[in-house]
Order: C-alpha cells, then structure tokens, then sequence
C-alpha cells in the first residue's frame, strides 16, 4: 500500500513538475490544479443548493441594466481574447493541419500563452450567468447541461494552459470565443427589453451555431489520429472528447426544446393535448362532449366541453346562450351540441368565474411559444 502510494506521488509530482510548461510559473491559478477545482465545486454548491435557497422567500432582483452591461462587457472581452488567439498564430500562419506548441520565449508564442490563460479566466466570469438566472429566479435555466458546461470548463482549460498553452489545441479558444461574441450579444439584445425582441429572431439558430463549433472541434481534433503531428497526443482525446460530449449534450437540448416543445405547443392550440386527463370530445362514464350528469363542466382545470365539426360550443366570445336547440353539431350559432336536462354546452353555471376561464382559455390557445420554451 505504501509503494503505491509513493508511486502516485511521484507520477503527480512528475506530472506538474517536470511535464509543465515553465513559462505559466507563477501566474494566477497555474502553480496546483486545487484552487480551480475548489472553484468549480463551489460554483455547482452555490447555483444548485445555497442560490436557490437564499431566493426561496425572496422576489428576483430587477437586474435588466447589469445584465445589459455584463453582457456588453463579455462581447468585448470574447472580442478581445479572440483578437489574441488570431494574431498569437492563428492569424499569422498556425497549420489546421497539425501545429506543434512552440515552447520558446519568441514573443509570438508568448502572446499564444497569455491568450490561452486569458480564455482560461473567462470561464469563471461566465459563472455570472447562472448567478444572474439563481438571482432572477430562473431556476428552470440552471439545467444540468448548463451546470455541467459552466462547471467543468475551468478545469478542463487549466490543464490546457499548465501543459500545452498554444498549438493546435488552442483552435477550440478561438472557435469557442467566436461563437461566444455572437451568444453574448444576442443576450445584452434580449437584456435591453421587448424593443429589441426583433432583432433576436435568430435564437433557434445560435443553438445550430453552438453544435457546428463542436463538430469543427472534434473534427479539427481528431485528424490527429490519422496523421503525424508533434503535438501530445492526450491533448487529442481531451480536447476531442470534450467537444463529443457537449455536442450530445446541446443536441438533447436542441431535440427538447424545438422538437418536442413546438409539438407540445402546436398540440395546445389546436386541442390535442390531455389536460388533467380530458380532451376535447373525450369519452368519459359514458357521457360525450364533456356532459357530466347533464351538465357541463366549464372550469379552469383543462376539462373540456368538447368541439362538434371544428366549430365551437356556444358563442366564440366565450358567452353562453343558456338555451338547446336540440342539434348536435355544434355549430357557432350559440346554441348547444346536445341538450342534457335543459342545460346546454357551453352554460357557465351561476356563480362560476366565467371571465376567469375566457381569460384562462385565451392564454391557452394563444400563447407564444417563446413562453413555453424558456
């Protein structure tokens, strides 16, 4: 036990010592892997347990200026650290083919390094939007595919930048940063208010645009497999499957929230979805079109009166007449799809809340799917 002990050790040891690359020594973060880690495990602490807690009894703060300007700030900085991965070689020659980490002190290649540990520290401002969503109490968007890509990205960089701060790996930087000037703007355009809802009706595409940035990445990585290349060949497969994983991940996104929600969606305006286990013109103790002992139920729980022909039982204004003809095809003339005891389809009972259903019932057929989906 002992032995194995001191062999991991002295792997560790061998690892951040002797595999290092010298030029990071020192700078923030780069000398021990742990305060990262802490880090990252006291992200997912915060947003998933102690955040929601301390917001449980409070109203979410009005935050719409600061995400405005965090926003703003995070276009410039991606800006910025994209600039620096292009004009540290990217810009200036990089092979897509297979580019070797330049270890020297040419100043260059220097500039590669500080623009891979700046991409590293912009992870943990991104930590700023799930606080921002834990303070607005949007709970529903602090998603564990969200968390777990917040949360393991510090980590992932660090050992980037500790042993290979340039070369072909740094691809997925200046892929990553671009996607991320087109994300962060979007969002400060959807901070400033429902003005500016026009200009963002590309949302469904930036999810395309986030997976095409992960098939480029392990594309990009994984030729490594097949060629030649000075460059650790670790680093493929990290980088590689990262990139696999998040494209899974965002693609289940994609699948559930513009597949499936707009079926959901399209299936609540047209009165196809069971509510509370009715539908319209369902079957129930032996009575149709919703009569429940001669008498129909217009309530607010998703029971439904039922639909004859594609045309409404009683007035399309909501109002009932309060009357039977004796017809049962449900046309729109105010009258009933059937009598029972006198009472037609569509009467609202006295002392019901007819105008709480109207209203209930517009927000049902009418809503937007934005609502649904975010």
């Amino acid at each position: 036990m002992a032995s194995l002990v001191e062999r991991v050790m002295d792997g560790y040891h061998d690892l951040f010592t002797n595999q290092r690359d010298p030029r990071v020594d020192g700078w923030l973060f780069m000398d021990s892997p742990w305060p990262t880690f802490f880090i990252c495990v006291s992200y997912v602490v915060i947003v998933k347990v102690l955040g929601p807690y301390y917001m449980k009894d409070r109203p979410p703060f009005q935050l719409r200026n600061i995400l405005v300007a965090y926003n703003a700030f995070q276009v410039l900085f991606s800006s910025w650290i994209f600039y620096e991965f292009g004009m540290g070689g990217w810009f200036r020659g990089y092979s897509y083919r297979c580019q070797p980490v330049d270890y020297s002190e040419n100043p260059i290649a220097i500039r590669m390094a500080h623009a891979s540990w700046w991409y590293y520290f912009s992870k943990f401002t991104e930590f700023f939007d799930t606080f921002f969503f834990v303070l607005h109490k949007k709970f529903e968007h602090v998603s564990t595919l969200h968390v777990i890509h917040h949360g393991c990205m510090p980590m992932s960089v660090w050992f980037g930048v500790k042993f290979t701060p340039g070369g072909h790996s740094t691809f997925f930087g200046l892929i990553n940063t671009f996607v991320h000037i087109v994300m962060y703007t979007y969002y400060m355009l959807a901070a400033m208010g429902p003005r500016y809802r026009r200009f963002i009706w590309w949302k469904k595409y930036l999810t395309n645009f986030q997976m095409i940035q992960f098939i480029m990445i392990f594309t990009h990585a994984f030729q490594l497999c097949f060629t030649e290349c000075k460059y650790p060949r670790v680093f493929i497969w990290w980088i590689g499957g990262h990139a696999v994983m998040f494209f899974f991940l965002f693609s289940d996104f994609y699948v559930k929230a513009y597949f499936k929600g707009q079926q959901s969606v399209k299936a609540l305006a047209n009165g196809e979805t069971r509510l509370n286990g009715y539908t319209n013109g369902y079957l129930r103790n032996g009575f149709s079109n919703g009569h429940v002992n001669g008498y129909t139920k217009v309530m607010a729980n998703g029971k439904s009166n039922g639909h004859a022909n594609g045309h409404a039982n009683g007035h399309a204004n909501g109002h009932a007449n309060g009357h039977a003809n004796g017809h049962a095809n449900g046309h729109a003339n105010g009258h009933a799809n059937g009598h029972a005891n006198g009472f037609a389809n569509g009467h609202v009972a006295k002392g019901e809340d007819s105008t709480s259903f109207q209203t209930r019932a517009r927000r049902l057929v009418c809503m937007n799917p934005e609502a649904l989906l975010e």
